[in-house]
């Protein structure tokens, strides 16, 4: 019970502290010993009524000192339990005993002073309410005199007010922060204690802490920028989802949509010890953009041998692609894969807190505010690699102009894939834009194994081939229906259809009237018309099969999602000539090069696809000129990896 009400009480004041905004009054020496500066430390002390205010401090405190250890002097009693479990959530310590009072023994009081002594000669903050744990109400007792003086480090008063906010009937009239207001926090001048003559200090400090309750302005030397209100209601959704998240989670397991085993680290819960030296984090959301870094993976390690890589993404297409293709490239040891943490303030904070990455990159439109702002919290570095933003998602953006601004500055520099993306990005707020070229376009072409592709060949006998690769969920019966118009003109076809995702395979085959599957080693008999290639990182072999391929997620009648297409250079690199639907927003720039060459057809009806590929088998030196065009328009910008490594490295640098 202690456990659950200490977990209620912390997300209450998360909330309530994380969406106030603060204003800090301090001047220069101050805030340097409050954030450990240059390996400097101090007591700080205030009143037990400011307690549940005073984790605001330390959240400023850590934004420019990441790794600042804070420790708490607290009782032994049930309150002081319940206080440890409260604060554990911020990585905040806890030294248990009390201070001692004129004419009563010390609750471990010696014991506790020991620790305090140690922590402080490590360079590490003690905090102490010199009223505590239990009164008189702001009469100061001589603990924190007395430990500032054998540690010889000075005393900082501090005094933190937030409004709306109520005051509870407790001993101290402790103060509760109410959601979404105004504080202050106000520290006072640091108190030098001596050696000599320490027990004046105590009075000294209590004089202190009273001061700092007048309505004196006090010197300011930092105003922190509160976030946007649709920031904050962000970061309060996202708290208050982790529960649904965590039952969403394990429905998803139970439909093989995340691997059991590792679902922990869906709560930001390493599966794998992090590397000693520098470490890049570098998130994915899924197969096409995965594909599209794995230049820079190399390009980063030839760069930097003792560099090791953290790779997120976020589906298990993803995860299992990566684990075919890191050992093919001689990365297993230098590059770590994890599946991302949701957009959960708590678990985002724990996944950072055990990887300390140096520098952080994002791919594309991985726009998450909790986790641009937990990167941002610790001073990390961060950079948008090939990011795309859509009209579609301008327009959502632009409803939220303050956030979208907000999320945009946090980023050191980005570069766009385009010239389009890079205005809308500026549009929104971005700063630092450049458009060095596409990534997908830099990518190499897809291997095959050379064996496995003679074989299928000498399967399938010299059939006529159309392949609709990359097909999302309701594309399928129109192709279905392109192959029963074009078979009555290509006699002998054989239609492959390779599922986006490949867990759709069998309800695919079993639509098309039981069609074998390549997920179950099966090969298509001379009869048979389809053919179910549901497995993972083949398209290598599948466009090097067909001469010819449908590029799926780009008809209307797709059920999921609004169409986008799919990346048109990885069949072209293979000679493969392309159709696709109109729906080809996410590649605009791609299809709109290989328009200029002739080298892709729009085909959004079934009778389309079945006339365009009609009139390509049925003209191979035509088929031939476009698919050469296509293929130089597609050659890879070499440059591209190596310049984006140099430049993430840079960032490392800068840390």
């Amino acid at each position: 019970m202690l456990a659950v009400s200490a977990w209620g009480i912390g997300l209450y004041l998360d909330l309530a502290l994380r969406s106030t905004r603060w204003r800090l009054q301090a001047d220069a020496e101050t805030w340097a010993l409050l954030t450990g500066r240059d390996g400097r430390t101090a007591i700080v002390v205030f009143w037990h009524e400011y307690l549940p205010l005073v984790t605001a401090l330390w959240l400023l405190a850590r934004r420019e000192n990441p790794h600042l250890s804070l420790n708490v002097m607290i009782s032994r009693h049930r309150d002081g339990r319940l206080i440890a479990d409260v604060i554990r959530r911020w990585r905040i310590n806890t030294v248990t005993g009390s201070s001692a009072r004129a004419g009563k023994s010390e609750k471990g009081g010696a014991a506790a002073l020991r620790h305090l002594l140690g922590l402080l000669r490590d360079g590490q903050v003690v905090t102490i309410t010199p009223d505590g744990p239990r009164g008189p109400r702001r009469v100061t007792q001589p603990g924190s005199a007395r430990l500032a003086a054998l540690a010889g480090v000075p005393v900082v008063p501090i005094a933190v007010f937030c409004r709306p906010s109520r005051r509870l009937r407790s001993w101290d009239r402790m103060m509760l922060p109410l959601p979404f207001g105004r504080g202050t926090i106000r520290c006072g001048t640091p108190i030098t204690v001596p050696r000599q003559g320490w027990h004046a200090g105590f009075d000294v400090i209590g004089r202190a802490l009273d001061a700092l309750d007048d309505d004196q302005p006090g010197r300011r030397i930092a105003r922190v920028p509160a976030p946007p209100a649709s920031a904050r209601l962000w970061w309060l959704a996202g708290s208050l989802a982790e529960l649904p998240l965590r039952l969403l989670l394990r429905h998803r397991v139970a439909r093989g949509k995340e691997l059991a085993a590792r679902l922990g680290e869906r709560r930001g819960r390493a599966s794998l010890a992090r590397p000693p030296g520098r470490l890049i984090w570098l998130h994915a959301a899924s197969v096409g953009e995965t594909v599209s870094l794995l230049p820079l993976l190399q390009a980063l390690c030839r760069l930097d041998p003792a560099l090791h890589v953290l790779m997120t993404t976020g589906s298990l297409t993803s995860q299992r692609l990566l684990a075919q293709r890191l050992p093919e490239l001689g990365l297993a040891a230098r590059v770590l894969h994890q599946f991302m943490p949701l957009d959960v303030p708590r678990w985002l904070h724990r996944f950072l807190a055990h990887w300390r990455p140096q520098a952080v990159a994002l791919v594309e439109s991985e726009l998450w505010p909790n986790l641009i702002a937990a990167v941002h919290r610790r001073g990390l570095p961060l950079a948008l690699l090939n990011a795309r933003m859509s009209d579609r998602s301008t327009r959502r953006w632009q409803r939220l102009p303050r956030l979208s601004r907000d999320l945009l500055r946090h980023f050191s520099w980005i570069t766009a894939r385009s010239d389009e993306d890079a205005l809308r990005l500026r549009a929104l707020g971005a700063q630092d834009v450049q458009t060095p070229g596409d990534l997908k376009q830099a990518a190499s072409a897809l291997p095959v194994d050379a064996a496995e592709l003679e074989r299928v060949r000498a399967a399938l006998g010299g059939r006529p081939i159309l392949l609709a690769a990359c097909t999302h969920d309701g594309e399928e019966p129109v192709l279905a229906a392109a192959h029963a118009l074009l078979r009555l003109r290509q006699p002998g076809l054989l239609t492959i259809i390779a599922p986006r995702h490949p867990e759709r395979g069998a309800g695919i085959a079993g639509a098309l009237g039981g069609a074998p599957r390549r997920a179950l080693g099966e090969l298509p008999g001379p009869a048979q018309a389809f053919w179910v290639c549901d497995t993972l990182g083949e398209l290598g072999l599948l466009y090097r099969l067909s001469p010819i391929a449908f590029l799926g997620n780009s008809l209307q009648t797709a059920i999921r999602g609004a169409g986008g297409g799919h990346n048109p250079f990885e069949p072209a690199r293979l000679g493969c000539l392309v159709a696709t639907g109109p729906l080809t927003c996410n590649f605009n720039a791609a299809f709109e090069a290989l328009h200029w060459v002739e080298a892709v057809t729009v085909t959004p009806t079934a009778a389309a696809i079945a006339d365009w590929a009609d009139a390509m088998l049925n003209d191979p030196a035509l088929r031939a000129r476009r698919a050469e065009a296509a293929r130089l328009i597609a050659a890879p910008a070499s440059s591209l990896p190596v310049d984006l490594a140099r430049r993430l490295l840079g960032l490392t640098d800068a840390a």
